[in-house]
């Protein structure tokens, strides 16, 4: 077995019960405060208002989108009462890839293991595209000075490699700095339309009805509720990456799951205030009515900050573009070092455990799959560069979408993987309940199916001008392609290498009966 026992020291070893070494990354580094601030960074809260929100205004359910926010915060609260419960026993870097070993089996783990590394690879890249070109605009606007974005994009690059060779606990300290500024600033905004008693309508309260979630914009030809709805999820990837700091954390075993839920219902309550409030202090009409262009879709929060705080604030908010997509970047490169660590430190692939499954000897960091992260999103980057794409249109949207796919069918698979933990395998019979282990994660698990039907039925529109890239009509048969590979390198381990095979998602922060192979499921 390789599962891991606690040591001492930064980047101790544990060993498994063979007595072999297996890399750790170093623990204590991190408290409850540090892992919710990398969990939020991901989701980018100033990117997710300012850039999905009027595009469900004005596309999607209109003046119901914080209606819409409000029902994805209730689908995700459900998914994360059984992912939190999940934490409570299973503490893995790898988070999914961990989690749907144990609750699936282990050849829809390595599946899942392989497409949502992908994700977070191309995440970060993804981030570096909107990065770069909020960056290009705004030197631009304020210096009259146009610098390529390749530049700004080498700069995110450089300084993500940097910061993550070191203790995640710097990260984590640079993220929350930046993080509490959005906040700040995107609070500012809607604790003054509310003190302001609302705007041309008053508060809108309609805005906040569920039912309106379901409702196409009003006025609007060719709008779809469903758009709004899937932008509304949207605004959430990378809050799940609360489990794969567990091993980095303090007493794990409580603060992962009480960062998973206030990470999920944090967020959520947030987004439905400032979606709300930018609506009532813009006026539902005028909403809708700016959200159908794209260069004045903006003044749906500028407007209301320029009113109600000062033309200050909106200069803020436009350097705030820049730090939180760079954060959210940063995040996302934490997550992606940390799973192609996880995958490395099993020694699945001949010579990976000395390589990218080792840690730094002082920082505790995996430094060399953080490296190899870095290479891959430079050579994603430099690739649409070199192709002449759009850093905002081709490198954000393209990769957001295929990142996104990928993240969305493991969070589902992840939700039945919980009841499969639970009440298939019956471990843990203490912890299972019919509502926090059963039901909540069977609900939350629909959910999400939901939104990945939403994602293809409204791809093309997401895509938007990009739609007609090859990369774009790929994007389905790259996801599934990866998916169908994992699960044929696991079965080809299970006939012919079966000590690899055993070693699929077992490696955990300490020594449980979770990893013995008599505990998993039958679908493997």
């Amino acid at each position: 077995m390789t599962d891991v026992s606690e040591a001492d020291g930064a980047a101790a070893a544990g060993e498994n019960r063979s007595g072999q070494s297996v890399q750790r990354l170093k623990k204590n580094s991190v408290g409850l405060a540090g892992v919710v601030f990398m969990a939020v960074a991901t989701a980018a809260p100033i990117t997710a208002m300012v850039g999905n929100v009027p595009i469900a205004i004005g596309f999607g359910n209109g003046s119901g989108a914080p209606a819409g926010y409000l029902v994805a915060t209730i689908v995700l609260g459900l998914f994360g009462v059984g992912y939190a419960a999940m934490a409570r026993h299973i503490t893995a870097t790898g988070a999914f890839y961990g989690f749907i070993s144990h609750g699936l089996g282990r050849v829809l783990g390595m599946a899942s293991g392989t497409i949502i590394t992908m994700a977070y690879v191309v995440f970060e890249a993804s981030l570096v595209g909107i990065f770069s070109f909020f960056s290009q605009s705004t030197v631009e606007k304020y210096t009259g000075i146009s610098v390529p974005w390749i530049v700004f994009a080498l700069v995110m690059l450089a300084a993500n490699a940097i910061l993550s060779y070191f203790d995640i606990n710097l990260a984590a300290k640079v993220l929350g700095v930046f993080l509490v500024t959005e906040i700040l600033m995107l609070g500012l905004m809607a604790v003054a339309v509310l003190v302001h008693g609302g705007g041309p309508d008053g508060f809108a309260v309609s805005s906040i009805n569920p039912v309106s979630a379901f409702e196409p914009a009003a006025g609007v030809g060719g709008a779809v509720a469903g758009i709004g709805l899937f932008f509304a999820f949207w605004s959430w990837v990378g809050f799940e990456s609360t489990a794969m700091y567990g091993e980095e954390s303090r007493d794990p075993k409580r603060i992962i799951p009480r960062a998973i839920l206030l990470s999920v219902l944090g967020i959520g309550l947030f987004y439905v205030f400032v979606s709300w409030m930018a609506i009532a202090g813009t006026g539902p009409s005028r909403a809708i009515e700016l959200a159908q262009d794209s260069s004045t879709s903006s003044e749906i929060f500028f407007g209301p900050t320029r009113d109600f705080v000062g033309g200050w604030a909106v200069s803020v908010f436009e350097v705030l573009l820049i730090s939180g997509s760079f954060a959210c970047g940063m995040a996302f490169h934490q997550c992606a070092s940390r799973y192609i660590y996880a995958l490395g430190r099993e020694g699945l692939i001949p010579g990976s455990e000395g390589s990218v499954g080792r840690t730094h000897p002082v920082h505790g960091s995996p430094h060399i799959a953080s490296f190899v992260q870095t290479v891959m999103a430079t050579l994603i980057v430099i690739a649409f560069a070199v192709a002449g794409m759009d850093p905002y249109i081709h490198l954000f949207g393209l990769l957001a979408i295929l990142g996104t796919m990928a993240i969305l069918i493991v969070q589902s698979l992840c939700a039945f993987a919980v009841i499969g933990y639970f009440h298939v395998s019956r471990n843990h019979p203490e912890t299972a309940n019919w509502f926090r282990t059963l039901l909540a994660p069977l609900l939350g698990g629909l959910g999400m199916l939901y939104v990945v039907y939403l994602l293809w039925e409204n791809r093309s529109f997401a895509a938007g001008a990009a739609a007609d890239t090859l990369l774009f009509r790929l994007s389905p048969y790259i996801v599934g392609g990866l998916f169908l590979f994992g699960m044929l390198v696991a079965v080809w381990y299970k006939y012919r290498a079966p000590e690899r095979y055993a070693r699929i998602g077992r490696i955990v922060l300490d020594d449980t009966p979770e990893s013995e192979p008599e505990a998993e499921p039958s679908i493997n």
